[in-house]
C-alpha cells in the first residue's frame, strides 16, 4: 500500500475507477481496455453503477487486448444525510443478497429518473424517448441523470453534458429527485457477504455534498469492515487528501485512486490517478474473484 503521508498519486499503476456504456460511460468496455493499454496503464477496473452487466464484455477485452482487469461496481449509497459512492471489487456477482441490492436500487434509479424528465418536460424539449435514445445497451444498461442531460445535449439545450450537470441537472436544481439507496452499512455488509472489497469513493469532494462524511462515520464503517479510501481523485482537494490518507493510516487501510473517467461523458482523463500495484494485489488477494 502507499505509504501514509505521500502527497502524490503513484506515477504508474492502475486506473480502478472506470465507467463504460454499460451505466454512464460513453465507450465500450473494450475501448477502455484499449485506451488503458495505449497509456501503459498496468491494468484497469470497471466501475458501472449498480451493475455487473458489463463485466463479461471487459473481461473478454481484457484477455484479448492482453491487460489485467479488476472487475467491480459503484454503489450509491447513504449514510444519515450524506450520498455515498462506494467501489466494491472481485466479489461473487451471483451472490444473492447483492444482486437484489442492484436490481431494487436500479428499478429506484429508473423511477426517479423518469419523473425528473417528467417534471423537466414542463420547460424544455424532451421526453423520456429522447432519454432512451441515450443508452447504448438497453436494459442491461443503468439508466441516471447522466442520460437525461445526454438527451438536454441532443436537443440543443446544452453544449455538453458538464453544462447540463451545473444547471439543469443539478443535484441542487428544482427537477432533482435523490435515488432511494441502501445504507452505507447495508453495502459494506453485502460487499462482504458476497467475499469482495469495499472502498469510499471521493469521501473528500464538496463539491458532490455540502456535508461531507465525518472521521466517526468512516471509522464506524472500519469496524463493519470497509477495506479503503480513494485518495486520488480529482474531486477530493489537498485538505481532504491529508485527512483520509490519516484515517487510512491509523487504521491500516488501503489507499486507492481512480480517474472516475466516463469517456466523453466527463472531462476526467483515463490514467490521470492511479492505484499502485501492491494495493491491487491486495484487493485481489482479499476477493474471491481472480484477476485475469
Amino acid at each position: 500500500m502507499i505509504r501514509v503521508g505521500t502527497a502524490a498519486p503513484p506515477a504508474e499503476g492502475w486506473d480502478i475507477h472506470c465507467h463504460t456504456v454499460f451505466s454512464d460511460g460513453t465507450e465500450t468496455p473494450r475501448v477502455l481496455l484499449k485506451e488503458a493499454r495505449s497509456l501503459r496503464l498496468h491494468g484497469v477496473a470497471i466501475a458501472d453503477h449498480d451493475t455487473t452487466s458489463g463485466w463479461q464484455d471487459a473481461l473478454a477485452a481484457s484477455q484479448e487486448i492482453g491487460l489485467p482487469l479488476l472487475r467491480g461496481t459503484e454503489i450509491t449509497a447513504v449514510d444519515g444525510n450524506v450520498s455515498v459512492h462506494m467501489l466494491a471489487f472481485q466479489y461473487d456477482p451471483l451472490n444473492a443478497n447483492i444482486s437484489e441490492m442492484f436490481a431494487s436500487t436500479r428499478e429506484a434509479r429508473l423511477r426517479r429518473t423518469k419523473r425528473m424528465v417528467e417534471l423537466m418536460a414542463q420547460d424544455f424539449p424532451i421526453t423520456w424517448d429522447d432519454v432512451l435514445a441515450q443508452v447504448r445497451e438497453g436494459k442491461r444498461t443503468t439508466i441516471g441523470r447522466p442520460h437525461i442531460a445526454d438527451a438536454l445535449v441532443a436537443a440543443g439545450v446544452y453544449e455538453t453534458r458538464s453544462d447540463a450537470f451545473a444547471d439543469a441537472v443539478s443535484a441542487t436544481s428544482k427537477y432533482y429527485i435523490p435515488t432511494p439507496s441502501p445504507t452505507t452499512h447495508d453495502v459494506v455488509a453485502a460487499v462482504k457477504g458476497a467475499g469482495g472489497v469495499t472502498v469510499i469513493a471521493h469521501a473528500g469532494d464538496p463539491r458532490r455534498n455540502r456535508t461531507l462524511l465525518t472521521d466517526r462515520q468512516i471509522e464506524s464503517l472500519i469496524t463493519e469492515g470497509l477495506d479503503g479510501l480513494e485518495v486520488w481523485h480529482r474531486g477530493n482537494p489537498p485538505e481532504q487528501r491529508e485527512r483520509l490518507l490519516a484515517i487510512a493510516g491509523k487504521h491500516d487501510l488501503l489507499v486507492t485512486g481512480g480517474s472516475d473517467w466516463h469517456g466523453k461523458g466527463k472531462p476526467n482523463v483515463l490514467g490521470e490517478n492511479l492505484t499502485d500495484d501492491e494495493t491491487v494485489q491486495e484487493i485481489i488477494n482479499r476477493g474471491v474473484y481472480l484477476s485475469k
